[in-house]
């Protein structure tokens, strides 16, 4: 993966994830990338990007992206890092002895990832999926 773009990526929870993505728009001047399902109540996967920067979030409710059931998380947020060599990472990441949440698996939108905890209880997921601005 050659990065064209950020590596880092905030990632949230919205309870009215539809109106999020009107509102960032609205009042941060954010511009939307993919929103999954286009239509509904509900988002599963929404981006927005400021500049080279971006955002990803959805519902409430929903398994989020780090497949923890919202509703049963404490976490409203998050971060994601896309990188070279996951398997690497994870590696990395396991002998030092952090806490793996979501292990290594490969996702059906064509990603590589996993999730752990840091220290602090923060969440970090690390993989092969980086949201590309529409062109």
């Amino acid at each position: 993966m050659t990065p064209t773009g950020p590596t880092f990526f905030v990632s949230l929870r919205y309870r009215d994830a539809r109106k999020a993505l009107q509102w960032l728009s609205d009042a941060f001047g954010l511009e939307r990338g993919d929103v999954y399902p286009e239509e509904g109540s509900t988002v599963d996967h929404a981006e927005m990007f400021l500049g080279t920067g971006g955002v990803m979030f959805g519902s409430v409710g929903n398994p989020n992206d780090y497949g923890i059931e919202a509703s049963d998380a404490h976490e409203t947020h998050g971060i994601y890092a896309a990188v070279d060599d996951v398997d690497a990472h994870y590696a990395r990441a396991r002998a030092a002895g952090a806490e793996i949440v979501r292990d290594l698996r490969d996702t059906e939108y064509g990603s590589r990832e996993y999730t752990a905890r840091d220290f602090e209880g923060h969440l970090w997921s690390f993989g092969t999926y980086a949201p590309k601005r529409p062109t």
